[in-house]
């Protein structure tokens, strides 16, 4: 009974400590400050090999691209290896495990693994990654006199018209609000726009905003994006500045129906027309046809020693008496009888009777 009253005694103070210890074996689900983190089995490696990635934090459901990139990618996805990236889907978790084969990016290290969401809101994190052998530079000099970064999430303002639903290109603007980091204001800033269609490079294209950005304080950019004329799918809004990339933006444009009605109804009416041509031309030469076969006929009726059989002869013989054949009623001749052959009503057509006969 005194070792019973003990245990029962001791037993608050010994829970806790369990439980101490075994919190720090979970693992998190999603980082303190609420990004998305990335993890790699490796942090060397060399070309020809794998690493395994893994995530979690993210989106569920979420379709990820992975991508080795050079210089810490602050030029964005032109210093990744975009041609051996990987792409994975996260569970209903926000988690991912995805194998990526290791390749040398088309700039120097340092390098990172670069894990970023394709479609819905952006979301990217990078992990720092060594790829043995490759070459080791340092980073380019910031030569902008200022430090831009991005202050709230971006947009992209503007809708689809009549014209977009016919081809024309879709055409918005990005709106961000960036804030000058540096001890220095930044005078007319040069941005780079690029827009990247699934896991292809970006195309840019260099916009400078007529402005001052003192420093420590902030703007609002407004710059145009344009798609080629019927372009569709999702695509990937990227503005850079100093050789940096500040942000991702997705874009969904629907495709332009217009354009498939247009071609719907041209397979339609091209072949409805040639239909209607072909039986114009049909109905102006049947009646010649007919025609020459009429006189073909007429003239084969007077090598054989007959009168041309004529449409009015016909038309009277049908549109006689109804009587019958030999009646008083009938007006009209035989067609294959003429009045000089036709056979006289007082010869006797009764058969003579035989010798001797009664």
């Amino acid at each position: 009974m005194a070792a019973l009253a003990l245990c029962v005694a001791l037993a608050p103070g010994l829970l806790p400590a369990a439980g101490a210890q075994a919190a720090p074996q979970a693992v998190p689900r999603v980082a303190a400050d609420g990004k998305p983190v990335v993890r790699l089995s490796a942090k060397e490696a060399g070309k020809g090999g794998s690493l395994t990635v893994t995530g979690h934090g993210w989106r569920p459901k979420a379709l990820l691209t992975l991508l080795i990139c050079g210089q810490n990618m602050i030029g964005g996805s032109n210093s990744c290896a975009n041609g051996d990236g990987r792409a994975a889907t996260t569970d209903a978790h926000g988690a991912f495990r995805r194998k990526l084969p290791v390749a040398e990016p088309p700039k120097p290290c340092p390098c990172v693994v670069h894990v970023a969401t394709v479609t819905g809101a952006a979301a990217a994190a990078d992990a720092p990654f060594t790829v043995a052998g490759h070459p080791m530079a340092p980073l380019p000099p910031d030569t902008t006199g200022g430090r831009l970064a991005v202050l709230t999430q971006p947009r992209l303002a503007g809708s689809s018209g009549l014209l977009t639903w016919f081809g024309a290109p879709a055409q918005r603007e990005l709106t961000v609000t960036v804030g000058n980091l540096g001890p220095v204001p930044v005078r007319d800033p040069l941005f780079r726009v690029g827009t990247s269609h699934g896991v292809f490079a970006p195309k840019w294209e260099e916009q400078q905003w007529r402005g001052t950005i003192p420093a420590g304080k902030k703007a609002q950019i407004r710059l145009p994006v344009e798609l080629p004329a019927g372009a569709h799918g999702d695509y990937l809004v990227s503005l850079a500045y100093g050789g940096r990339t500040l942000v991702e933006q997705p874009w969904g444009v629907g495709r332009p129906w217009g354009v498939m009605l247009f071609w719907v109804l041209l397979c339609v009416v091209i072949p409805t027309a040639v239909f209607r041509i072909g039986m114009a031309l049909v109905d102006r030469v049947r009646p010649l046809r007919t025609d020459r076969t009429r006189k073909h006929s007429a003239g084969r009726g007077r090598a054989a020693g007959r009168p041309p059989r004529t449409r009015t002869k016909d038309r009277t013989a049908h549109d006689g008496s109804t009587d019958g054949p030999g009646t008083p009623g009938e007006t009209g001749g035989l067609p294959w009888f003429t009045p000089d052959t036709a056979p006289s009503t007082t010869t006797s057509t009764e058969r003579p009777t035989s010798k001797g006969s009664a």
